[in-house]
């Protein structure tokens, strides 16, 4: 019954993980001392700021990207259970190399998910099916970066 489960989850991604745009463009150009503007070919724009004045750091985009791809994936996973989500959260830490060049050796990721119908159960596989198989930034990471990933469940009161 399990197996059947999982499949169904699987099948239900047709949608949104079939639907990618296979090439992404975009361009990023240099506004003033080490501030540059990057924009997406959907006309989103994220500003990065070597000095983190003005903008982000490359590096912390890419920890949003880790977080925003398995966000995704949870949620959509953990609603096709029939979970009733009336909050959902991703804290995120990482931490870098000190010493060029500075990526990250891990990441924490703690996932703060209130609702109905929500248990450990659910959460650790939509968590698994995310990380092992279909968040695309985390499985374009480097294979060193210890991920970590853990969650707090609250239950909606009536």
């Amino acid at each position: 019954m399990e197996e059947n489960s999982n499949e169904n989850l699987e099948e239900s991604l047709e949608g949104y993980k079939k639907e990618i745009l296979e090439v992404n463009k975009g361009s990023l150009e240099w506004e003033k001392d080490l501030i540059f503007n990057a924009r997406t070919q959907m006309g989103y724009e994220v500003e990065f700021d070597a000095n983190l004045q003005w903008g982000c750091s490359p590096t912390e985009t890419l920890l949003m990207s880790v977080a925003g791809c398995m966000a995704i994936d949870v949620f959509f996973f953990l609603k096709k259970m029939r979970a009733d989500i009336s909050s959902f959260k991703i804290d995120f830490e990482g931490t870098r190399k000190p010493d060029p060049p500075q990526y990250y050796k891990s990441i924490d990721l703690n996932i703060k998910v209130t609702g109905k119908s929500l248990t450990p159960k659910k959460l650790d596989r939509a968590i698994s099916l995310s990380h092992d198989k279909y968040c695309s930034v985390y499985n374009a990471l480097r294979n060193d970066i210890e991920v970590k990933v853990n969650y707090d469940i609250q239950e909606d009161k009536d």
